[in-house]
């Protein structure tokens, strides 16, 4: 039960001491079939929004003759549903805890039918009302599984949440090849149609999963101490301070993660399975890099993970434009992949720390509602291609937002970790 704890001193950013992170034997109990049934269901989640944003999102903008400014408005319209989902779905996994199979399960259902009707949309608008449904079921995802993970995980809270990125990267891998294999005998039309079994099948399988977790971590008692423990976390300047910087990153991902598929089609004349080739091999890096930054992240703290992480991603960015279409490109993209998602869960991570165990589902629900100020982005993405007559300029539009982020991450003064403070001599 949260107990609306009194405000830290909004001066100074405290951490979690080493024992409100001693783990006790409800908490560990079950939390390995826990962890596994989170991972599993992110990555089905990823293989259906990777296999849209790669493979399919050019087919729709080919099929139904859009600009890129309104294939951007697109991504738009389902950001806008994502943040306010996201936002609601944070109450929900903090209030109800206990209810976590439900809401996992309904969110990978509630995927597969948008997913259908956005197969029957024959036209722009009808689409951009599909693509607003769609980012109903993926954002209900996130905050009820993450705070499941922190709470079970308080210990290894970056290496946990960095598992559950892992299995969107694998889900990443996988969701290009499946739709680029789905189109080599159907169209697109048909791809979306059919993706409505499969997921309520998985839905299925995550609901199953979930109901046999052991142990037992109950959510806020009512809805009054829920609301009280979220005064207490909204009156920390920090947690204001990393939703912007988390804004500021995927403002400049959400450029790229949209227009690189465009640019390696359109531009390069790359097939769908060439293009398939190359994001999956970006996330094939980062299956490996995710875990090991959340531990690296929990033993040095998040900070001095976060700040060179994003310089690096930002200067990726720039390099995708003057890359030649061979070894170079491939170099880049690969190394890309090191951090697209590794730097959104320690993001994740770094906000638990500071929420102090507080609201965990709530928190998650911040950080990716923190995406509200990049919604634009792919409009303004597109804007910038369609006036200059070059996609990849918008690589350096992207490039430059994520070296702001570091920069800004640069002056913030992130609690220290329970690792951090295990090692000190009398910590």
């Amino acid at each position: 039960m949260y107990n609306g704890a009194a405000p830290v001193n909004p001066e100074v950013e405290s951490a979690p001491t080493l024992e409100q992170v001693r783990v006790s034997e409800e908490i560990r109990k079950g939390r390995t079939l826990l962890a596994v049934t989170v991972v599993l269901g992110h990555c089905i989640k990823h293989i259906y929004n990777s296999g849209l944003q790669s493979i399919l999102l050019p087919s729709i903008k080919e099929g139904l003759g859009l600009s890129a400014t309104r294939l951007g408005s697109l991504a738009f319209s389902t950001h806008v549903m994502g943040w306010a989902v996201t936002m609601g779905a944070g109450y929900l996994g903090d209030r109800f805890a206990h209810r976590a199979a439900m809401l996992l399960g309904l969110s990978l259902a509630l995927m597969g039918g948008a997913f259908f009707l956005a197969g029957n949309a024959g036209s722009y608008w009808p689409m951009f009302g599909a693509m607003l449904l769609i980012g109903i079921g993926p954002s209900l995802y996130h905050p009820p599984a993450i705070g499941a993970l922190s709470r079970r995980f308080p210990d290894k809270r970056g290496f946990a949440i960095s598992l559950h990125g892992t299995g969107g990267s694998v889900g990443q891998v996988l969701g290009p090849i499946v739709a680029a294999s789905a189109l080599s005998v159907l169209v697109w039309q048909d791809v979306m149609k059919a993706s409505l079994l499969p997921a309520l099948l998985a839905a299925i399988l995550i609901w199953t999963m979930m109901r046999n977790v052991s142990g037992d971590v109950p959510g806020s008692a009512s809805t009054r101490d829920y609301f009280g423990s979220v005064a207490t976390l909204i009156r920390k300047p920090m947690i204001f301070a990393l939703v912007l910087v988390t804004g500021l990153r995927s403002m400049g991902q959400g450029a790229v993660t949209i227009f690189l598929p465009v640019y390696l089609k359109e531009d390069l004349l790359f097939s769908d399975y060439k293009v398939a080739f190359y994001l999956s091999m970006a996330q094939v890096v980062g299956v490996g890099t995710q875990p090991v930054m959340g531990a690296l992240s929990d033993r040095f703290g998040r900070k001095g993970v976060l700040v060179p992480a994003t310089a690096v991603m930002g200067l990726l960015f720039f390099a995708l434009k003057y890359a030649d279409d061979g070894i170079e490109l491939i170099v880049v993209v690969a190394a890309m992949g090191a951090f697209l998602y590794s730097l959104h869960t320690i993001f994740i991570a770094a906000a638990m720390d500071v929420a102090e165990g507080e609201v965990q589902s709530t928190v998650v629900s911040l950080i990716y509602g923190a995406s509200i100020i990049g919604t634009a982005s792919p409009i303004v993405a597109g804007f910038i291609a369609d006036v200059t007559g070059d996609t990849s300029n918008t690589f350096l539009y992207g490039g430059a937002v994520s070296l702001l982020a570091s920069f800004v991450l640069l002056l913030l003064r992130l609690p220290k970790t329970a690792g951090q403070m295990a090692a000190k001599p009398g910590g």
